[in-house]
């Protein structure tokens, strides 16, 4: 199945990308072969960055701090409107899950290439996500929403230590504390609560059981507003504090029955709300019970996105624009299909040997290999700035094969050619990680990357 069955004919012609990095070069690239103009909105710490050179048209936003550019509704809103932009791609990260951005496109008569903003909202508020899941017929972790310290005790009691402290408006490992029993509890709560006010601007928090040996496990559904498929499964369970560092497509080692239970309810959480655009249903896979929970639904594109194009052929931006321009999807369940493997390695400009510190700077060499089978999404090139204002990730190297063997060997071999100077990268951790016998083996857990770094650091100090 080709990428290119997604029409994009419509009113749409120039699109602005309100974004930076890889993320915005990976889009940008699509609207270039698709024949649309493009306009980058870019700090002053981008103005000469790849996505700047690529674009059609780059206008300035702002300082380098996000809160002053990147993150400033209006003025995005604004660069669109002076541009003739119809409509806009958020990416993933800044303001791509702001219900109040999506609502913000929408009232000045720009299209969101996304969800709708209720929709965002919705999976956004993790209690109303919950609640969409049980609804949706969709298992959830034992648990719940508390109001006080008295009610967490009470619920931990219930289901049992250790538990997981989650605020309501976090994600994507944010706002998350452990509790292993009931005086870390006690310690925690308040400042859980606290730290979620200050960083979501909501204080309210849910107890969740925590899982002792999970694995996570997400699947990639599509959206017309009417009907939804599903493009099959990712595993990201190499992870760091909850941050992912290498993902897969289709997740290893997962029974057939499981995994056919993963992709419908996906699905079905996906039809319950109507949703509309690309999506993600993130679950936590129970080893040791042999059941899966819902995590949450990101309501974006993922920067995991690759794995699932290159085993599905499906270009997911593609996807998004046709649907943005009031498309139905042109293809049903039966159309898919899943081939080969494909593996993704997060490349983060940061010390792995001191506590993961970013490392921003100039980079002297940035060199990729290209070749059959590779695919590298990156805004780096020789003479490129990382400022100091962003995440870390400075490329993705995406490697695909006919076996999940094939495609680890050759991401290792990439890696290996990959030259990258003037800082730090985690690039001799990747090599590591693929060439262990847990990993080569396929199904980690999410405890997985950080008993190998307690090791190798016990190893180091031994020596």
């Amino acid at each position: 199945m080709q990428a290119d069955q997604a029409a994009v004919q419509g009113p749409i012609r120039r699109v602005l990308v309100a974004n930076r990095g890889e993320i915005a070069v990976r889009v940008l690239r699509t609207l270039k072969r698709l024949g649309l103009e493009s306009v980058l909105v870019a700090s002053t710490a981008d103005r000469d960055s790849m996505g700047a050179q690529l674009a059609d048209r780059t206008v300035c936003i702002g300082p380098g701090r996000a809160t002053d550019s990147y993150l400033k509704i209006d003025t995005i809103i604004q660069a669109a409107l002076s541009t003739g932009a119809q409509a806009i791609h958020p990416g993933y990260g800044f303001l791509s899950e702001r219900a109040e951005f999506a609502q913000a496109c929408e009232d000045n008569n720009l299209v969101f290439i996304g969800p709708t903003a209720e929709q965002i909202e919705r999976v956004g508020n993790k209690l109303e996500a919950r609640l969409i899941a049980e609804k949706a017929n969709v298992p959830i972790t034992p648990g719940g929403p508390v109001a006080s310290l008295d009610e967490a005790l009470a619920v931990a009691d219930t289901i049992g230590y250790p538990v997981l402290i989650k605020a309501v408006g976090g994600g994507g490992g944010r706002g998350l504390k452990r509790a292993d029993d009931r005086d870390a509890l006690v310690r925690l709560f308040e400042l859980a609560s606290a730290e979620a006010l200050a960083a979501f601007g909501d204080g309210r928090v849910y107890i969740e059981c925590f899982v002792t040996q999970g694995r996570h496990v997400e699947v990639q559904v599509l959206g017309d507003g009417q009907s939804v498929i599903h493009l099959g499964d990712r595993d990201c369970s190499v992870q760091r504090r909850y941050q992912k560092l290498v993902e897969e497509a289709p997740a290893p080692n997962l029974p057939d029955a499981m995994r056919a239970g993963l992709h419908a309810a996906a699905v079905r959480f996906a039809e319950y709300i109507g949703y509309r655009s690309a999506g993600t249903i993130e679950f936590l896979v129970d080893v040791q019970r042999d059941q899966f929970y819902f995590l949450e639904m990101n309501a974006r594109i993922q920067v995991e996105h690759p794995v699932t194009e290159l085993v599905t052929g499906i270009d997911l931006v593609q996807a998004q624009l046709a649907v943005a321009q009031g498309h139905a999807l042109p293809w049903v369940q039966s159309d898919v299909r899943v081939n080969g493997h494909a593996i993704e390695c997060r490349v983060n400009a940061e010390d792995s040997d001191r506590d993961f510190q970013p490392s921003p700077g100039r980079v002297n060499t940035a060199q990729f290999p290209q070749r059959a089978g590779i695919r590298v999404d990156t805004h780096m090139q020789a003479g490129a700035m990382i400022p100091p204002f962003y995440d870390s990730m400075i490329a993705k190297v995406i490697a695909y094969g006919a076996t999940r063997d094939e495609a680890r060997r050759a991401l290792a071999a990439a890696l290996n050619d990959t030259a990258i100077a003037g800082v730090k990268t985690n690039i001799a951790l990747h090599l590591d990680v693929l060439n262990t016998p847990e990993f080569t083996e396929g199904g980690v857990d999410t405890g997985f990357l950080g008993r190998y770094l307690a090791d190798r650091a016990a190893m180091a100090q031994e020596g």
